[in-house]
């Protein structure tokens, strides 16, 4: 494993290496097993709520149509599950983090959308054959005799698109702010479904009870939504009159922006945590995209360093001093407060070293406590050399900026048998780790297999 020289050059950031004071202390988060215990509690009480009004099921039809009516339901719960865990709610980012969020909603909406189908077929299947009909027959009867059943069927259409274009193949050819737009027809969808569940669901027509909790529940989510979502960014935006400082490019491809403002310290922002950036230029201003503080907050600046993959991030490099700025946030669960163990290690991949190299910069540690791997595969790519080195120095941690791709290694240099070689005692340490979303999964079955235990093991994956 190579390290970097230690440099002598004092290192010149466009954020001083001083660690912002006066931000308030966020709130502690949720627990994640707390709110998937409440998310199954939710789903057992759908359950009871559909068995509560069956007193009897006879027949093929009965038991289609019943069929139908429990994955009807459960897909209604699941879409307000959807909706709240991705509305940005500060106790579930802080506590369960952006990246495991976005992989719950993934994970979730592939169960939903397929409920929504099979409640789709089964209720239809079932009624036909109680009418003794075709199903196509049945399907055009549902359509033209009952207008709701018409507003859930585009709802459910656009549910399937939605999660058509999620689908890692999908999401891959298209451009993060598209992919990022169509995800608002979820909203759509869910207000076309909800009347539909009221006027034909049997839970709810005689059950008054049932449809307040139900129809508080959509309420709930959707008063979140709308607060988190577009009031409070709104409201952020006027107080923090947050401008371009300076922009500056660390490598062919890479550009760090800082940006300031009066207030920056409110925002209580921590190293590890991101924000989502709108820049406010003629063709910028409509997208809203995630980047990772690069450096410890101060208390009238921020800095982000964005690699240009994209439109959006390649036009990041032309910004000019003064720009407009909208950040919303800060979001993500990877700061100081997960540190369980005295010794800390720090594996980054690629530009996932923009949230460690702020907490290489920040985070409590003795001389010899806090260990930085930095894997790239090229090393014209590597960011922050200059940095790095100098905290490094500084803090007497240690640096090792690992780049080459493995064929030209020989060696997997993150394999379980290359970290327990190198890191002394690794199940001892607490473990960041932050790169592209293969990097991550592969550093984080490596630590598995060297029996570090999963609550020391903070990961983030970049990725759309």
């Amino acid at each position: 494993m190579t390290s970097t020289a230690l440099s002598e050059r004092p290192v010149i950031t466009a954020t001083d290496a001083r660690v912002g004071t006066g931000s308030p202390v966020p709130s502690a988060g949720a627990h994640p097993g707390v709110v998937l215990a409440v998310i199954a509690a939710g789903a057992v009480a759908t359950l009871f709520l559909w068995w509560h009004n069956t007193p009897s099921i006879n027949g093929l039809g009965d038991w289609l149509t019943n069929a139908g009516r429990v994955t009807g339901l459960l897909a209604g719960y699941g879409v307000v599950v959807l909706v709240a865990l991705m509305a940005r709610i500060p106790p579930l980012e802080r506590g369960i983090g952006a990246d495991r969020l976005a992989r719950w909603h993934a994970t979730g909406g592939r169960y939903t959308v397929s409920l929504v189908v099979a409640h789709g077929l089964l209720i239809t299947w079932g009624y036909a054959v109680t009418a003794h009909t075709d199903v196509i027959s049945q399907t055009k009867t549902l359509l033209v005799s009952y207008p709701d059943v018409l507003m859930a069927s585009v709802a459910g259409l656009l549910l399937v698109g939605v999660g058509l274009v999620s689908m890692r193949a999908a999401r891959k050819r298209m451009r993060y702010e598209t992919w990022y737009y169509l995800h608002f027809y979820t909203y759509l969808a869910v207000a076309l479904a909800f009347s539909h569940q009221f006027a034909t669901g049997a839970e709810f027509i005689d059950n008054a009870a049932a449809r307040v909790v139900w129809g508080g529940m959509y309420a709930a989510v959707g008063a979140a939504i709308l607060w988190y979502r577009f009031i409070t960014p709104a409201r952020q935006a006027i107080r923090q009159q947050l401008r371009v400082e300076t922009v500056r490019r660390e490598s062919t491809d890479t550009v760090s922006v800082v940006v300031s403002g009066p207030r920056v310290h409110e925002l209580a922002a921590q190293p590890g945590q991101f924000f989502r950036w709108r820049f406010l230029t003629r063709d910028m201003w409509w997208a809203s995209n995630p980047y990772s503080l690069s450096a410890a907050p101060l208390p009238d600046r921020m800095r982000i360093t964005v690699k240009t993959l994209g439109d959006h991030s390649a036009k990041i490099s032309r910004l000019r001093p003064g720009t407009r700025v909208i950040a919303e946030g800060p979001y993500g669960a990877m700061t100081p407060a997960r540190r369980t163990r005295r010794k800390v290690l720090m594996v980054a991949g690629g530009v996932g070293v923009t949230p460690l190299r702020a907490l290489f910069q920040t985070l409590p540690a003795e001389p010899g406590e806090l260990t930085l791997l930095y894997r790239s595969g090229r090393d014209v790519d590597v960011v922050f050399r200059d940095e790095l080195t100098a905290i490094a120095k500084t803090r007497g941690a240690r640096l090792h900026i690992i780049t080459g791709h493995r064929h030209e290694l020989g060696h997997d240099p993150l394999s379980t048998a290359a970290l327990t070689r190198n890191i002394k005692d690794l199940r001892h340490h607490d473990v960041f780790v932050c790169g592209p979303a293969g990097l991550t999964a592969g550093v984080v079955r490596a630590l598995r297999a060297a029996k570090v235990p999963r609550r020391q093991i903070h990961s983030e994956s970049f990725e759309l």
